[in-house]
Protein backbone atom coordinates (compact mmCIF):
# COMPACT_ATOMS: atom_id res chain seq x y z
CA UNK A 1 0.00 0.00 0.00
CA UNK A 2 2.82 2.40 0.89
CA UNK A 3 4.58 1.65 -2.42
CA UNK A 4 1.36 2.41 -4.30
CA UNK A 5 1.01 5.71 -2.43
CA UNK A 6 4.67 6.55 -3.10
CA UNK A 7 4.09 5.78 -6.77
CA UNK A 8 1.21 8.26 -6.88
CA UNK A 9 3.32 10.93 -5.20
CA UNK A 10 6.12 10.44 -7.74
CA UNK A 11 3.57 10.70 -10.55
CA UNK A 12 2.14 13.95 -9.14
CA UNK A 13 5.65 15.38 -8.56
CA UNK A 14 6.44 14.73 -12.20
CA UNK A 15 3.06 15.96 -13.46
CA UNK A 16 3.53 19.38 -11.87
CA UNK A 17 7.30 19.43 -12.42
CA UNK A 18 8.07 19.82 -8.72
CA UNK A 19 11.42 18.25 -9.56
CA UNK A 20 12.40 21.76 -10.66
CA UNK A 21 12.43 22.74 -6.98
CA UNK A 22 15.32 20.29 -6.48
CA UNK A 23 18.85 20.22 -7.76
CA UNK A 24 18.46 17.26 -10.12
CA UNK A 25 22.21 16.90 -10.57
CA UNK A 26 22.44 16.15 -6.86
CA UNK A 27 19.70 13.52 -6.96
CA UNK A 28 20.76 9.87 -6.84
CA UNK A 29 20.42 7.93 -10.08
CA UNK A 30 17.53 5.86 -8.72
CA UNK A 31 15.47 8.97 -7.91
CA UNK A 32 16.13 10.45 -11.36
CA UNK A 33 15.05 7.23 -13.05
CA UNK A 34 11.84 7.12 -10.98
CA UNK A 35 10.99 10.72 -11.92
CA UNK A 36 11.89 10.49 -15.58
CA UNK A 37 8.69 8.82 -16.90
CA UNK A 38 6.43 11.19 -14.93
CA UNK A 39 8.43 14.26 -15.97
CA UNK A 40 7.97 13.44 -19.65
CA UNK A 41 4.23 14.08 -19.31
CA UNK A 42 4.56 16.91 -16.79
CA UNK A 43 3.14 20.40 -17.07
CA UNK A 44 5.50 23.22 -16.13
CA UNK A 45 2.89 25.94 -16.61
CA UNK A 46 2.31 28.35 -13.75
CA UNK A 47 4.57 29.56 -10.96
CA UNK A 48 6.28 27.15 -8.58
CA UNK A 49 3.77 28.12 -5.87
CA UNK A 50 0.79 27.38 -8.13
CA UNK A 51 2.20 24.01 -9.18
CA UNK A 52 2.93 23.03 -5.57
CA UNK A 53 -0.61 24.01 -4.51
CA UNK A 54 -2.19 22.01 -7.35
CA UNK A 55 -0.06 18.99 -6.49
CA UNK A 56 -1.08 19.06 -2.83
CA UNK A 57 -4.75 19.36 -3.79
CA UNK A 58 -4.43 16.28 -6.02
CA UNK A 59 -2.68 14.27 -3.28
CA UNK A 60 -5.61 14.69 -0.91
CA UNK A 61 -6.75 16.25 2.37
CA UNK A 62 -3.74 15.28 4.52
CA UNK A 63 -1.38 16.97 2.06
CA UNK A 64 -3.75 19.94 1.77
CA UNK A 65 -3.55 20.41 5.52
CA UNK A 66 0.24 20.15 5.32
CA UNK A 67 0.18 22.88 2.68
CA UNK A 68 -1.94 25.05 4.98
CA UNK A 69 0.67 24.67 7.69
CA UNK A 70 3.44 25.61 5.25
CA UNK A 71 1.51 28.77 4.40
CA UNK A 72 1.74 29.81 8.06
CA UNK A 73 5.56 29.49 8.12
CA UNK A 74 6.77 32.62 6.25
CA UNK A 75 9.93 32.39 8.34
CA UNK A 76 10.81 29.16 6.49
CA UNK A 77 8.87 29.15 3.21
CA UNK A 78 9.54 31.67 0.41
CA UNK A 79 6.89 34.40 0.25
CA UNK A 80 5.61 33.49 -3.25
CA UNK A 81 4.97 29.89 -2.17
CA UNK A 82 3.50 30.91 1.20
CA UNK A 83 0.97 33.24 -0.44
CA UNK A 84 -0.13 30.63 -2.98
CA UNK A 85 -0.55 27.91 -0.34
CA UNK A 86 -2.75 30.20 1.75
CA UNK A 87 -5.41 29.69 -0.95
CA UNK A 88 -5.78 26.01 -0.01
CA UNK A 89 -9.19 25.17 1.43
CA UNK A 90 -9.68 22.23 3.80
CA UNK A 91 -13.06 21.18 2.36
CA UNK A 92 -13.45 17.47 1.69
CA UNK A 93 -16.50 15.31 0.90
CA UNK A 94 -18.37 14.25 4.06
CA UNK A 95 -18.58 10.66 5.19
CA UNK A 96 -22.00 9.08 5.79
CA UNK A 97 -24.17 10.26 8.67
CA UNK A 98 -24.85 6.59 9.53
CA UNK A 99 -21.14 6.05 10.19
CA UNK A 100 -20.99 9.36 12.07
CA UNK A 101 -23.84 8.22 14.36
CA UNK A 102 -22.16 4.87 14.92
CA UNK A 103 -18.93 6.59 15.99
CA UNK A 104 -20.87 8.83 18.40
CA UNK A 105 -22.65 5.89 19.95
CA UNK A 106 -19.39 3.95 20.45
CA UNK A 107 -17.64 6.98 21.95
CA UNK A 108 -20.51 7.93 24.30
CA UNK A 109 -21.82 4.45 25.05
CA UNK A 110 -25.44 5.02 24.11
CA UNK A 111 -27.93 5.49 21.29
CA UNK A 112 -28.02 8.91 19.60
CA UNK A 113 -31.80 8.98 20.07
CA UNK A 114 -31.36 8.49 23.84
CA UNK A 115 -28.55 11.04 24.15
CA UNK A 116 -30.03 13.85 22.03
CA UNK A 117 -33.51 15.20 21.46
CA UNK A 118 -32.77 15.52 17.73
CA UNK A 119 -29.88 14.98 15.34
CA UNK A 120 -29.24 16.56 11.92
CA UNK A 121 -28.21 14.01 9.30
CA UNK A 122 -26.65 16.56 6.94
CA UNK A 123 -23.24 17.81 8.18
CA UNK A 124 -22.66 21.49 8.91
CA UNK A 125 -18.99 21.19 7.94
CA UNK A 126 -16.58 18.51 6.77
CA UNK A 127 -12.79 18.75 6.95
CA UNK A 128 -9.82 16.41 6.60
CA UNK A 129 -9.70 15.35 10.25
CA UNK A 130 -13.24 15.80 11.59
CA UNK A 131 -16.88 16.36 10.67
CA UNK A 132 -19.58 18.46 12.41
CA UNK A 133 -23.35 17.87 12.72
CA UNK A 134 -26.05 19.85 14.47
CA UNK A 135 -28.14 18.45 17.34
CA UNK A 136 -30.39 19.41 20.26
CA UNK A 137 -29.86 18.20 23.84
CA UNK A 138 -32.69 16.74 25.91
CA UNK A 139 -32.95 20.05 27.81
CA UNK A 140 -33.52 21.95 24.54
CA UNK A 141 -30.02 23.44 24.10
CA UNK A 142 -28.84 23.63 20.49
CA UNK A 143 -25.38 22.12 20.05
CA UNK A 144 -22.93 20.90 17.43
CA UNK A 145 -21.26 17.49 17.53
CA UNK A 146 -17.70 17.14 16.25
CA UNK A 147 -16.23 13.69 15.59
CA UNK A 148 -12.97 12.45 14.10
CA UNK A 149 -13.14 10.76 10.69
CA UNK A 150 -13.06 6.95 10.93
CA UNK A 151 -9.68 5.45 10.07
CA UNK A 152 -8.08 8.87 9.64
CA UNK A 153 -5.22 8.21 12.09
CA UNK A 154 -3.98 5.24 10.04
CA UNK A 155 -4.03 7.37 6.88
CA UNK A 156 -2.23 10.21 8.66
CA UNK A 157 0.52 7.91 9.96
CA UNK A 158 1.18 6.53 6.47
CA UNK A 159 1.31 9.97 4.86
CA UNK A 160 3.54 11.28 7.65
CA UNK A 161 6.08 8.53 6.94
CA UNK A 162 6.13 9.58 3.28
CA UNK A 163 6.38 13.27 4.19
CA UNK A 164 9.44 12.54 6.31
CA UNK A 165 11.00 10.72 3.34
CA UNK A 166 10.30 13.68 1.05
CA UNK A 167 11.66 16.10 3.68
CA UNK A 168 14.93 14.19 3.87
CA UNK A 169 15.24 14.34 0.07
CA UNK A 170 14.63 18.11 0.09
CA UNK A 171 17.16 18.57 2.90
CA UNK A 172 19.80 16.56 1.08
CA UNK A 173 19.27 17.54 -2.54
CA UNK A 174 17.70 21.02 -2.57
CA UNK A 175 19.90 24.11 -2.57
CA UNK A 176 17.44 25.73 -0.13
CA UNK A 177 17.09 22.56 1.95
CA UNK A 178 19.09 23.62 5.04
CA UNK A 179 17.39 27.04 5.10
CA UNK A 180 13.88 25.58 4.78
CA UNK A 181 14.28 23.14 7.72
CA UNK A 182 11.99 20.53 6.05
CA UNK A 183 12.29 17.95 8.85
CA UNK A 184 11.39 20.61 11.41
CA UNK A 185 8.34 21.60 9.34
CA UNK A 186 7.12 18.00 9.05
CA UNK A 187 7.67 17.43 12.77
CA UNK A 188 5.66 20.58 13.52
CA UNK A 189 2.90 19.32 11.22
CA UNK A 190 2.93 15.92 12.92
CA UNK A 191 2.47 17.58 16.32
CA UNK A 192 -0.41 19.71 15.04
CA UNK A 193 -2.36 17.05 13.16
CA UNK A 194 -1.92 14.30 15.77
CA UNK A 195 -3.03 16.82 18.39
CA UNK A 196 -6.19 17.49 16.37
CA UNK A 197 -7.15 13.82 16.71
CA UNK A 198 -7.64 14.34 20.47
CA UNK A 199 -10.85 16.36 20.70
CA UNK A 200 -10.65 16.42 24.50
CA UNK A 201 -7.53 18.57 24.20
CA UNK A 202 -9.35 20.96 21.88
CA UNK A 203 -12.25 21.13 24.34
CA UNK A 204 -9.89 21.93 27.22
CA UNK A 205 -8.34 24.75 25.18
CA UNK A 206 -11.77 26.15 24.37
CA UNK A 207 -12.86 26.01 28.02
CA UNK A 208 -9.80 27.95 29.20
CA UNK A 209 -10.14 30.55 26.44
CA UNK A 210 -13.82 30.96 27.31
CA UNK A 211 -12.91 31.38 30.99
CA UNK A 212 -10.33 34.05 30.13
CA UNK A 213 -12.97 36.13 28.32
CA UNK A 214 -15.85 35.62 30.77
CA UNK A 215 -18.18 38.66 30.64
CA UNK A 216 -15.95 40.28 28.01
CA UNK A 217 -17.52 42.38 25.24
CA UNK A 218 -14.67 41.36 22.92
CA UNK A 219 -14.83 37.61 22.40
CA UNK A 220 -17.23 34.70 22.91
CA UNK A 221 -16.10 31.05 22.87
CA UNK A 222 -18.73 28.27 22.65
CA UNK A 223 -19.39 26.36 25.87
CA UNK A 224 -18.20 22.73 25.93
CA UNK A 225 -20.72 20.16 27.19
CA UNK A 226 -18.32 17.82 28.98
CA UNK A 227 -20.81 15.02 29.86
CA UNK A 228 -21.06 14.38 26.10
CA UNK A 229 -17.39 14.94 25.22
CA UNK A 230 -14.19 12.91 25.23
CA UNK A 231 -11.13 12.39 23.01
CA UNK A 232 -13.27 11.12 20.09
CA UNK A 233 -16.34 13.39 20.36
CA UNK A 234 -16.79 17.06 21.21
CA UNK A 235 -20.22 18.56 21.89
CA UNK A 236 -20.38 22.33 22.18
CA UNK A 237 -22.78 25.25 22.11
CA UNK A 238 -24.11 26.12 18.66
CA UNK A 239 -23.21 29.71 17.89
CA UNK A 240 -25.20 32.31 15.97
CA UNK A 241 -23.01 34.69 14.03
CA UNK A 242 -22.02 36.01 10.63
CA UNK A 243 -18.80 34.71 9.05
CA UNK A 244 -16.21 37.47 9.34
CA UNK A 245 -15.55 37.16 5.59
CA UNK A 246 -19.17 37.98 4.71
CA UNK A 247 -18.60 41.72 4.40
CA UNK A 248 -21.90 42.30 2.58
CA UNK A 249 -23.98 40.77 5.38
CA UNK A 250 -21.99 42.66 8.01
CA UNK A 251 -22.62 45.91 6.14
CA UNK A 252 -26.32 45.10 5.88
CA UNK A 253 -26.37 44.60 9.66
CA UNK A 254 -24.94 48.09 10.22
CA UNK A 255 -21.74 46.91 11.95
CA UNK A 256 -19.19 49.49 13.16
CA UNK A 257 -16.24 48.19 11.10
CA UNK A 258 -13.66 50.49 12.71
CA UNK A 259 -14.56 49.26 16.20
CA UNK A 260 -14.71 45.64 15.01
CA UNK A 261 -11.21 45.85 13.50
CA UNK A 262 -9.75 47.54 16.60
CA UNK A 263 -11.35 44.94 18.87
CA UNK A 264 -9.66 42.20 16.87
CA UNK A 265 -6.28 43.79 17.61
CA UNK A 266 -7.20 44.24 21.27
CA UNK A 267 -8.19 40.56 21.52
CA UNK A 268 -4.80 39.55 20.13
CA UNK A 269 -2.77 41.63 22.59
CA UNK A 270 -5.01 40.65 25.51
CA UNK A 271 -4.51 36.95 24.75
CA UNK A 272 -0.75 37.24 24.24
CA UNK A 273 0.25 39.60 27.04
CA UNK A 274 -2.48 39.46 29.67
CA UNK A 275 -3.60 35.81 29.49
CA UNK A 276 -0.49 34.33 27.80
CA UNK A 277 -2.77 31.86 26.00
CA UNK A 278 -3.70 32.73 22.45
CA UNK A 279 -5.75 31.15 19.67
CA UNK A 280 -3.07 30.35 17.09
CA UNK A 281 -5.38 29.33 14.23
CA UNK A 282 -7.48 32.46 13.81
CA UNK A 283 -7.93 32.27 10.06
CA UNK A 284 -11.25 33.71 8.75
CA UNK A 285 -12.95 30.30 8.66
CA UNK A 286 -12.71 30.07 12.45
CA UNK A 287 -14.08 33.54 13.22
CA UNK A 288 -17.67 34.81 13.32
CA UNK A 289 -19.23 38.11 14.38
CA UNK A 290 -22.08 38.59 16.83
CA UNK A 291 -24.16 41.49 15.48
CA UNK A 292 -26.88 41.50 18.16
CA UNK A 293 -25.68 45.05 18.89
CA UNK A 294 -24.14 46.37 15.62
CA UNK A 295 -22.69 49.41 17.42
CA UNK A 296 -20.77 47.08 19.75
CA UNK A 297 -19.99 43.97 17.70
CA UNK A 298 -18.04 41.09 19.25
CA UNK A 299 -16.16 38.12 17.87
CA UNK A 300 -16.94 34.41 18.19
CA UNK A 301 -13.99 31.99 17.91
CA UNK A 302 -14.25 28.27 17.15
CA UNK A 303 -11.74 25.44 16.59
CA UNK A 304 -9.27 25.80 19.45
CA UNK A 305 -7.07 22.85 18.46
CA UNK A 306 -3.95 25.02 18.05
CA UNK A 307 -3.09 27.38 20.91
CA UNK A 308 0.10 29.24 21.78
CA UNK A 309 1.82 30.75 24.79
CA UNK A 310 5.12 32.51 25.51
CA UNK A 311 7.55 32.25 28.38
CA UNK A 312 7.50 35.18 30.79
CA UNK A 313 10.85 36.31 29.40
CA UNK A 314 9.67 36.14 25.77
CA UNK A 315 6.54 38.11 26.69
CA UNK A 316 8.67 40.88 28.21
CA UNK A 317 11.23 41.01 25.41
CA UNK A 318 8.59 40.88 22.69
CA UNK A 319 6.67 43.81 24.23
CA UNK A 320 9.85 45.87 24.60
CA UNK A 321 10.96 44.96 21.07
CA UNK A 322 7.69 46.14 19.56
CA UNK A 323 7.84 49.44 21.45
CA UNK A 324 11.51 49.96 20.58
CA UNK A 325 10.72 49.32 16.90
CA UNK A 326 7.89 51.85 17.05
CA UNK A 327 10.27 54.39 18.64
CA UNK A 328 12.90 53.48 15.99
CA UNK A 329 15.41 52.67 18.69
CA UNK A 330 17.22 49.99 16.68
CA UNK A 331 20.13 49.77 19.10
CA UNK A 332 17.70 48.74 21.84
CA UNK A 333 16.08 46.16 19.53
CA UNK A 334 19.51 44.62 18.94
CA UNK A 335 20.36 44.69 22.66
CA UNK A 336 17.04 43.04 23.54
CA UNK A 337 17.67 40.22 21.06
CA UNK A 338 21.03 39.56 22.71
CA UNK A 339 19.75 39.84 26.29
CA UNK A 340 16.87 37.47 25.56
CA UNK A 341 19.21 34.86 24.15
CA UNK A 342 17.48 34.95 20.76
CA UNK A 343 20.89 35.60 19.17
CA UNK A 344 24.31 34.58 20.56
CA UNK A 345 25.90 36.74 23.26
CA UNK A 346 28.94 37.39 21.07
CA UNK A 347 26.87 38.98 18.28
CA UNK A 348 28.55 42.25 17.14
CA UNK A 349 26.08 44.84 18.42
CA UNK A 350 26.93 47.59 15.91
CA UNK A 351 26.69 45.29 12.91
CA UNK A 352 23.43 43.81 14.17
CA UNK A 353 21.99 47.29 14.83
CA UNK A 354 22.85 48.36 11.29
CA UNK A 355 21.16 45.28 9.82
CA UNK A 356 17.97 45.96 11.81
CA UNK A 357 18.00 49.61 10.77
CA UNK A 358 18.32 48.67 7.10
CA UNK A 359 15.18 46.49 7.40
CA UNK A 360 12.96 48.74 9.53
CA UNK A 361 13.82 52.27 8.46
CA UNK A 362 12.48 52.02 4.87
CA UNK A 363 9.23 50.60 6.27
CA UNK A 364 8.73 53.60 8.58
CA UNK A 365 8.84 55.98 5.63
CA UNK A 366 5.27 54.92 4.87
CA UNK A 367 2.16 56.06 6.80
CA UNK A 368 1.62 54.04 9.99
CA UNK A 369 -1.73 52.77 8.73
CA UNK A 370 0.09 51.07 5.84
CA UNK A 371 2.78 49.39 7.94
CA UNK A 372 2.35 45.67 8.54
CA UNK A 373 3.63 44.78 11.98
CA UNK A 374 3.46 41.08 11.14
CA UNK A 375 5.59 41.41 8.00
CA UNK A 376 8.00 43.64 9.90
CA UNK A 377 8.49 40.84 12.43
CA UNK A 378 9.09 38.38 9.55
CA UNK A 379 11.77 40.68 8.11
CA UNK A 380 13.27 41.21 11.57
CA UNK A 381 13.47 37.47 12.29
CA UNK A 382 14.89 36.83 8.80
CA UNK A 383 17.60 39.43 9.48
CA UNK A 384 18.31 37.90 12.90
CA UNK A 385 18.73 34.48 11.26
CA UNK A 386 21.86 35.86 9.58
CA UNK A 387 23.20 36.27 13.10
CA UNK A 388 22.37 32.66 14.06
CA UNK A 389 18.95 33.33 15.59
CA UNK A 390 16.91 30.17 16.10
CA UNK A 391 13.25 31.22 16.03
CA UNK A 392 11.27 29.42 18.74
CA UNK A 393 8.01 27.67 17.68
CA UNK A 394 6.06 29.87 20.11
CA UNK A 395 7.34 33.03 18.38
CA UNK A 396 6.42 31.58 14.98
CA UNK A 397 2.87 30.92 16.20
CA UNK A 398 2.73 34.47 17.53
CA UNK A 399 3.93 35.87 14.22
CA UNK A 400 1.41 33.77 12.26
CA UNK A 401 -1.47 34.85 14.52
CA UNK A 402 -0.47 38.51 14.24
CA UNK A 403 -0.46 38.23 10.45
CA UNK A 404 -3.95 36.70 10.52
CA UNK A 405 -5.35 39.35 12.86
CA UNK A 406 -3.69 42.21 11.01
CA UNK A 407 -4.89 40.97 7.61
CA UNK A 408 -8.40 40.44 8.93
CA UNK A 409 -8.49 43.87 10.57
CA UNK A 410 -7.48 45.67 7.39
CA UNK A 411 -9.95 43.63 5.36
CA UNK A 412 -12.69 44.93 7.65
CA UNK A 413 -11.29 48.47 7.95
CA UNK A 414 -8.49 49.33 5.47
CA UNK A 415 -7.46 52.46 7.42
CA UNK A 416 -6.75 50.41 10.56
CA UNK A 417 -3.71 51.82 12.40
CA UNK A 418 -2.40 48.86 14.34
CA UNK A 419 0.07 51.01 16.26
CA UNK A 420 -2.65 53.27 17.63
CA UNK A 421 -4.12 50.28 19.46
CA UNK A 422 -0.89 48.42 20.17
CA UNK A 423 1.35 51.15 21.58
CA UNK A 424 -0.79 52.30 24.52
CA UNK A 425 -1.66 48.69 25.34
CA UNK A 426 1.99 47.60 25.46
CA UNK A 427 3.04 50.67 27.47
CA UNK A 428 0.30 50.00 30.01
CA UNK A 429 1.21 46.29 30.17
CA UNK A 430 4.88 47.02 30.89
CA UNK A 431 3.92 49.60 33.53
CA UNK A 432 1.49 47.19 35.24
CA UNK A 433 4.02 44.33 35.12
CA UNK A 434 6.20 46.08 37.70
CA UNK A 435 3.52 47.80 39.74
CA UNK A 436 3.36 47.06 43.51
CA UNK A 437 0.15 45.11 42.93
CA UNK A 438 1.80 42.87 40.32
CA UNK A 439 4.89 42.30 42.48
CA UNK A 440 2.65 41.41 45.42
CA UNK A 441 0.81 38.84 43.25
CA UNK A 442 4.16 37.28 42.33
CA UNK A 443 5.06 37.06 46.01
CA UNK A 444 1.75 35.40 46.80
CA UNK A 445 2.46 32.86 44.06
CA UNK A 446 6.03 31.94 45.00
CA UNK A 447 6.29 32.45 48.78
CA UNK A 448 4.67 29.05 49.55
CA UNK A 449 7.38 27.36 47.46
CA UNK A 450 10.09 29.32 49.25
CA UNK A 451 8.66 28.37 52.65
CA UNK A 452 8.53 24.73 51.60
CA UNK A 453 12.33 24.81 51.22
CA UNK A 454 12.93 26.99 54.28
CA UNK A 455 13.84 24.04 56.58
CA UNK A 456 16.59 23.05 54.15
CA UNK A 457 18.36 26.42 54.38
CA UNK A 458 19.99 26.20 57.89
CA UNK A 459 21.70 22.81 57.22
CA UNK A 460 22.94 24.08 53.84
CA UNK A 461 24.35 27.23 55.44
CA UNK A 462 25.95 25.20 58.25
CA UNK A 463 27.63 22.88 55.74
CA UNK A 464 28.88 25.82 53.68
CA UNK A 465 30.33 27.54 56.77
CA UNK A 466 31.93 24.29 57.94
CA UNK A 467 33.52 23.77 54.51
CA UNK A 468 34.77 27.36 54.51
CA UNK A 469 36.31 26.94 57.99
CA UNK A 470 38.03 23.73 56.89
CA UNK A 471 39.50 25.51 53.88
CA UNK A 472 40.55 28.36 56.15
CA UNK A 473 42.76 26.06 58.21
CA UNK A 474 45.73 26.49 55.86
CA UNK A 475 49.33 25.14 56.35
CA UNK A 476 51.90 27.60 57.71
CA UNK A 477 53.56 28.01 54.30
CA UNK A 478 50.34 29.41 52.74
CA UNK A 479 50.61 33.01 51.69
CA UNK A 480 48.96 35.76 53.80
CA UNK A 481 46.88 36.78 50.79
CA UNK A 482 45.38 33.29 50.54
CA UNK A 483 44.56 33.23 54.28
CA UNK A 484 43.00 36.69 53.97
CA UNK A 485 40.90 35.53 50.99
CA UNK A 486 39.67 32.45 52.85
CA UNK A 487 38.78 34.55 55.88
CA UNK A 488 36.89 36.96 53.68
CA UNK A 489 35.01 34.08 52.06
CA UNK A 490 33.98 32.77 55.49
CA UNK A 491 32.72 36.20 56.54
CA UNK A 492 30.90 36.53 53.20
CA UNK A 493 29.18 33.15 53.61
CA UNK A 494 28.23 34.07 57.17
CA UNK A 495 26.61 37.28 55.93
CA UNK A 496 24.78 35.42 53.16
CA UNK A 497 23.55 32.84 55.66
CA UNK A 498 22.22 35.45 58.06
CA UNK A 499 20.67 37.36 55.16
CA UNK A 500 18.91 34.26 53.79
CA UNK A 501 17.50 33.32 57.21
CA UNK A 502 16.50 36.91 57.88
CA UNK A 503 14.72 37.32 54.56
CA UNK A 504 12.95 33.97 54.95
CA UNK A 505 11.91 34.88 58.48
CA UNK A 506 10.71 38.26 57.28
CA UNK A 507 8.44 36.57 54.77
CA UNK A 508 7.41 33.73 57.06
CA UNK A 509 6.33 35.85 60.05
CA UNK A 510 3.32 37.49 58.37
CA UNK A 511 2.21 34.14 56.96
CA UNK A 512 2.59 32.47 60.38
CA UNK A 513 0.55 35.32 61.84
CA UNK A 514 -2.35 34.19 59.67
CA UNK A 515 -2.64 36.59 56.74
CA UNK A 516 -0.51 37.73 53.84
CA UNK A 517 -1.62 41.33 53.53
CA UNK A 518 0.19 44.13 51.73
CA UNK A 519 1.28 45.70 55.03
CA UNK A 520 2.40 42.49 56.72
CA UNK A 521 4.37 41.36 53.68
CA UNK A 522 6.15 44.68 53.31
CA UNK A 523 6.87 44.72 57.06
CA UNK A 524 8.29 41.19 56.86
CA UNK A 525 10.54 42.07 53.94
CA UNK A 526 11.75 45.24 55.69
CA UNK A 527 12.57 43.19 58.78
CA UNK A 528 14.62 40.82 56.65
CA UNK A 529 16.45 43.70 54.96
CA UNK A 530 17.14 45.24 58.38
CA UNK A 531 18.78 42.06 59.63
CA UNK A 532 20.87 41.87 56.45
CA UNK A 533 22.13 45.41 57.07
CA UNK A 534 23.05 44.50 60.66
CA UNK A 535 24.97 41.50 59.38
CA UNK A 536 26.96 43.64 56.99
CA UNK A 537 28.05 46.12 59.66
Amino acid sequence: MRLRRLGKIIKVVGKYRLDQLLDKQQLPLGARLLLSPAVLFGNAKGTRGERLRQALEELGPIFVKFGQLLSTRPDLVPEDISEELSILQDNVPPFSSTLFKKNIEIALGGQVEDLFDSFEKDPLASASVAQVHGAVLKDGQRVVIKAVRPGIEKTIRKDLALLYTLARLVLKYSVDGPRLHPLEVVKDYESVIIGELNLQSEGANASLLRHNFTNSPLLHVPEIHWPYSNKDVLVMERIQGIPVTDIAQLQASGVDFKLLAERGVEIFFTQVFEHNFFHADMHPGNIFVDVADPTSPSYIAVDCAIMGSLSSEDQFYMARNLLAMFQRDYRLVAELHIRSGWVPKNTPINEFTGAIRSVCEPIFQRPLSEISLGHMLIDLFATARRFDMEVQPSLVLLQKTLLNIEGLGRQLYPELDLWQTAQPYLEKWLKDRYSPKSIFKQLQRYVPDWLEHLPEIPPMIFQALKAAQTNNAQPAHDSPDLVKTSSGRTRYLTIIGIAAIAAAAGLALPLWAGSLTHLSTVSGILAGVGLVILALR
